[in-house]
């Protein structure tokens, strides 16, 4: 019955959407986070009743980020449909390199989608990218070893000092707990979707009101410090090769007490299917430090059909279906509904059967709708954005700090040269870019 169900709802939206008359062979490249996994998973019905086809490029996050960059700006026409973020889309929409997505149809119901989702994705008011899942962050915990070590869940928005104290109660390696687990992958989108943040809390910005880079402040490397010495004292070996997969993993194994990340991948931990830890989890917010501003980042991963694409109506069909009220209805009737595509539409917060399933759903929903990129931070900034900066020369800074930051962690630097390093680079960047005058 629900292959039937997801049939005629594909069928639906291909009317719907004009559909593509000719059966079309679309590559689709994507991340190989979990909602991602279980997409190409359920995808065969939407082949099956549209006889469209789905070669699946599925990368590392950092992997597919640079394929797929250098595909879009060199027009090379190598995807059909892309995983994007929140950073992209309106950047990379107002460059003309993506297809306009507000003709899905009435039936694709765009007012279900949340307001700060719908704008995140949009540049001048055209939507350029639909949104698969979106996130804010949290710090997943162990109740049990919480529960052991003599501590309380925290009733209100903890220091990061006072999340240190919690981390070293918790260390236990001689069986195999560390008191937390961090993201240490360099990757403007990996360990700095982290680092962002915790700078945020820490005082820190990024560029002041003249667009000078302000990375070698004493915000930075009081956060920086922090960091490293709590990833060293506390963490797993080997941190800097873990991003957001592998620390999921070890949380998921029972291997980590603590775990600031992501709230979509509350779906996966606390899954039993996938999780050993799924009934001795919780949750609060992410620590703040000398502010609460800039501390929960936001994020959406969603789907676009670049402008280099022949085949823009199958591909669009794709898009209307898998990021549909109809397609979360079906992942959480096949997978489970704790599984079901979090932050991206008002109805799955409605719906009692997700609500009931998933006991962080209120806590994502809030946390998404109280992100506010246009204020991120301590002291005024000329950028939006909580755990990136929304300019293009970002993804290439970023990329950079991040990698000083993980030789940093892995003991290659010290903090001061990783710092030092970073701000030369970014000064130097911006100033090629013409914001340095």
């Amino acid at each position: 019955m629900r292959l039937r169900n997801a049939t005629v709802a594909a069928t639906a939206i291909a009317l719907v959407t004009g559909g593509s008359a000719v059966a079309e062979d679309l590559t689709i490249a994507t991340v190989n986070n979990s909602d991602m996994i279980i997409m190409q998973k359920l995808s065969p019905q939407w082949e099956e009743a549209t006889g469209h086809t789905l070669n699946w490029v599925v990368l590392e996050e950092n992997v597919l980020r640079q394929r797929v960059t250098t595909d879009i700006a060199t027009k090379g026409g190598s995807f059909d449909i892309v995983t994007i973020g929140a950073y992209e889309a309106p950047i990379w929409g107002k460059q003309g390199w993506l297809n306009a997505l507000d003709d899905l149809g009435d039936a694709y119901d765009y007012a279900d989608i949340f307001e700060p989702v719908r704008n995140g994705l949009s540049a001048d008011g055209t939507l350029y990218a639909v949104p698969f899942y979106a996130e804010s962050s949290f710090t997943f915990y162990r109740t049990d070893l919480f529960e052991k070590a003599g501590l309380e869940k925290p009733a209100e928005q903890i220091t990061y000092d006072q999340f240190a104290e919690m981390v070293a109660q918790l260390h236990d390696p001689e069986n195999g707990v560390y008191g937390t687990c961090q993201r240490g992958k360099a990757g403007w989108g990996e360990n700095m979707a982290f680092v962002g943040p915790m700078v945020n809390a820490f005082g820190g910005r990024w560029f002041d009101m003249e667009w000078n880079p302000t990375i070698d402040s004493p915000e930075w490397k009081a956060a920086i410090t922090y960091y490293v010495d709590l990833m060293n004292n506390y963490g797993p070996p080997g941190a800097s090769s873990n991003g957001h997969n592998e620390n999921r993993a070890l949380f998921a194994d029972g291997k980590c007490a603590t775990w600031v990340d992501a709230t979509s991948a509350a779906g996966y931990i606390f899954n039993p299917n996938e999780s050993s830890v799924a009934d001795k989890t919780d949750f609060f917010q992410a620590p703040k430090q000398v502010t609460d501003k800039g501390t929960g980042w936001f994020w959406a991963w969603a789907l676009a059909v670049p402008s280099s694409s022949t085949k823009v109506d199958a591909a669009k069909e794709f898009l209307a279906w898998a990021t549909s009220k109809d397609y979360v209805t079906l992942v959480g009737e096949s997978e489970g509904w704790v599984a079901a595509p979090p932050g991206t539409r008002k109805s799955t917060y409605e719906n009692a059967a997700y609500v009931e399933a998933a006991p962080f759903a209120k806590t994502v929903e809030t946390s998404i709708l109280a992100a506010n990129p246009a204020d991120p931070t301590k002291d005024p900034v000329p950028y939006t954005g909580i755990q990136f900066v929304a300019i293009p020369e970002f993804q290439g800074i970023g990329n950079y700090v991040g990698q000083q930051i993980a030789a940093a962690l892995a003991g290659q630097q010290s903090v001061d040269q990783a710092l030092a390093n970073s701000q030369t680079f970014a000064v130097r960047e911006m100033t090629k870019a013409g914001y340095i005058k």
